[in-house]
């Protein structure tokens, strides 16, 4: 199928589709999978390959929902299950009910210490995160070939507003003072993020667009799942460390810990989720950073983000100042396969600016003699914030019902 898949991306013509073809068949992914269980939260695994392991529990249940016609009921009893600590909807299906009573439980290993310095971590640094979680990590999701081609052929591919909206709610779930606590939202978002992904994995095989383009059979394996998960924590620590934002050692052990955790209730095995930062580095730079490529479906994607702030009475966020901070966040190779092009004011500014600005706003420098671009940054911290925020509410994580209806 992959071979089938290469050639007809070929035959379709055009340079970014030739590009799409060969990050697909890098030696990256058909390298054997080499990093050892030993650095995983339990230090020890079978070591199987994830790229050959889904969701055992989730997906055939899913699909047996699918199958028996239960999925528009499911989502209409599960809007009303938004608190962790809130008990279950009635009238579930008893086999789904079982599956969600023991899945909503914390991993034996989760620290209510850690996760309460996590707070502290949130608190201090929510203005980044709310840019990090919304942008750098959305745009960084289109440089990555499987998860682009899930996503622009999926139902999320439709609306990629609503989309990275979703993402926000992550991020910002995870961050909020009571994530994983009784009256949070986490362990809901994560465990409907989970049944998400199996109604993906059942869905996406049917789209014949998708089939023509990717690699595989079955998508959002168990590598997938991390490549995406070090989009996240693991890509805003390497910004924030870029940036010489000062990070005490024990608020970044607890920052990843509620990655850790989240990494469980999404379903991914804990032989797959690192211990450490180090073991995160050294997973991301075999998982994620060498499947970074430009596609057809990432480019269409990428776009449709640098015009999130059409229409909104936000002037800051405008289509080149978003390119500027892609170019300044993820480098220029990333901004250059996404055609961005250079922005003499914006990059200019970011580049000679923003490290003053953060030693301004970490209290390790007096205000500098140019305030207006601090203010300036500051206000467009804010605005992402606003962005996003206004997208989060109301919104419900359903499973999705269909593909992208432009490409059925």
């Amino acid at each position: 199928m992959a071979e089938l898949s290469r050639r007809k991306i070929l035959q379709a013509g055009g340079a970014l589709s030739a590009l799409s073809a060969i990050a697909l068949a890098s030696p990256a992914h058909a390298q054997p999978w080499r990093w050892s269980p030993a650095g995983s939260i339990p230090g020890t695994g079978s070591g199987a390959d994830p790229r050959t392991v889904w969701d055992t529990e989730a997906d055939p249940l899913v699909a047996s929902l699918f199958d028996r016609g239960e999925v528009p009921r499911v989502n209409q009893l599960l809007r009303t299950w938004t608190k962790n600590g809130q008990p279950l909807p009635d009238g579930l299906p008893p086999d789904l009910l079982d599956f969600m009573e023991r899945h909503r439980q914390l991993p034996e290993w989760a620290d209510r210490n850690k996760l309460a310095t996590a707070v502290r971590f949130n608190e201090k640094r929510g203005l980044y995160l709310g840019v990090l979680y919304g942008f750098a990590s959305g745009m960084m999701s289109t440089v990555i070939p499987k998860e682009a081609l899930a996503v622009y052929y999926s139902k999320g591919g439709a609306n990629m507003k609503r989309r990275i909206s979703k993402t926000a709610k992550l991020g910002y779930d995870i961050g909020s003072r009571n994530a994983y606590l009784d009256d949070g939202e986490m362990i809901v978002t994560g465990l409907k993020t989970r049944l998400v992904h199996a109604a993906v994995r059942h869905l996406l095989p049917q789209s014949s667009h998708w089939n023509q383009a990717a690699p595989e059979n079955i998508p959002i394996n168990q590598h997938d799942m991390m490549v995406t998960w070090h989009s996240l924590p693991t890509t805003v620590m390497r910004v924030l460390k870029q940036w010489k934002v000062p990070i005490p050692a024990d608020e970044a052990d607890g920052f990843l810990h509620s990655w850790q955790v989240s990494a469980h209730m999404l379903g991914i095995e804990d032989q797959y989720i690192p211990a450490t930062w180090d073991d995160a580095e050294s997973q991301a730079k075999a998982s994620l950073d060498p499947v970074l490529a430009p596609t057809t479906e990432g480019l269409a994607l990428a776009d449709m983000l640098l015009d999130l702030g059409a229409g909104l009475d936000f002037t800051l966020l405008s289509r080149p100042i978003l390119g500027a901070l892609t170019r300044f966040t993820l480098g220029d190779e990333v901004a250059n396969w996404l055609n961005i092009p250079r922005e003499l004011l914006w990059d200019n500014l970011l580049n000679v600016a923003w490290g003053p600005f953060i030693a301004v706003r970490e209290g390790l420098l007096p205000l500098p003699l140019a305030p207006e671009a601090y203010w300036t940054f500051d206000e467009l911290l804010r605005q992402f914030v606003l962005l996003y925020m206004s997208e989060l509410r109301p919104i419900s994580i359903e499973l999705p019902e269909f593909n992208n209806p432009n490409y059925p």
